[in-house]
């Protein structure tokens, strides 16, 4: 897991979105990846890089802040970046729960405020990615009977014509009956990544990336031409 949660700001006030990305800066657990003045600005950083936490006002010309929150939950549903609402009002603070909202701040709203509300996110984001860590699993074809495996578990695959050899933190390897592809499709796109035509990575799991290359344990594996820009494009905001 990330040790800073990937933050953006959306405010068309610049000296609001100037002293929000200060605090952003100052907030030691948070990244800050970029500040908008809308929300259609923000809308390609959303779709290509992963965002855990937005700083959003609610009074926006256009499309305003509540408007988008429940789009994107519409969208993704509990799977959405957390949301800080930020407003000079307190007119939608009671519509916050249908988006599942954070936190509801009164501009002006000092660091105190600030750090309050994104402690409680950062917490939030933690146990629901311990969770999901402890419920999400796959079965595994191996000889005649299936096995479950946690996805937290799983270092990286390897195939080997129709099967694939699972590797898991605890020292095992996994020979089981499926193909890359197939392996491809039963693991979660947002936590695994195939780098090369023979192996699919766990992102969590990897320890160093150095020239196209990762590390998982004592193992490198090479990043292949063809899977380059998705995996450069996963990890501009990381490196």
């Amino acid at each position: 897991m990330r040790t800073k949660l990937n933050c953006i700001v959306i405010d068309d006030d610049p000296e609001v979105s100037g002293y929000v990305c200060d605090f952003v800066q100052e907030t030691s657990f948070l990244h800050l990846v970029s500040a908008h003045s809308s929300p259609a600005e923000a809308i390609d950083v959303l779709g290509h890089s992963p965002i855990d936490l937005i700083i959003l006002d609610i009074n926006l010309p256009g499309i305003d802040g509540m408007s988008f929150a429940k789009t994107l939950f519409d969208q993704y549903g509990k799977d959405m970046p957390r949301i800080i609402f930020i407003s000079g009002s307190g007119d939608h603070a009671s519509e916050g729960y249908k988006v599942d909202a954070i936190d509801y701040l009164l501009k002006p709203f000092t660091y105190e405020d600030f750090f309050r509300a994104a402690f409680k996110a950062k917490n939030h984001i933690v146990q629901t990615i311990q969770k999901s860590d402890e419920e999400d699993f796959v079965f595994l074809k191996v000889e005649h009977e299936l096995i479950r495996v946690p996805f937290n578990e799983i270092l990286y695959g390897e195939s080997q014509k129709d099967y694939i050899k699972v590797f898991t933190r605890d020292g095992k390897m996994i020979t089981a009956l499926s193909t890359m592809k197939a392996m491809e499709a039963l693991l979660p796109q947002d936590r695994f990544m195939r780098i090369h035509r023979s192996f699919i990575v766990a992102l969590n799991k990897i320890e160093s990336i150095q020239h196209f290359t990762v590390k998982i344990g004592k193992t490198v594996i090479p990043v292949t031409d063809q899977y380059r820009q998705q995996f450069r494009s996963h990890f501009k905001t990381w490196l």
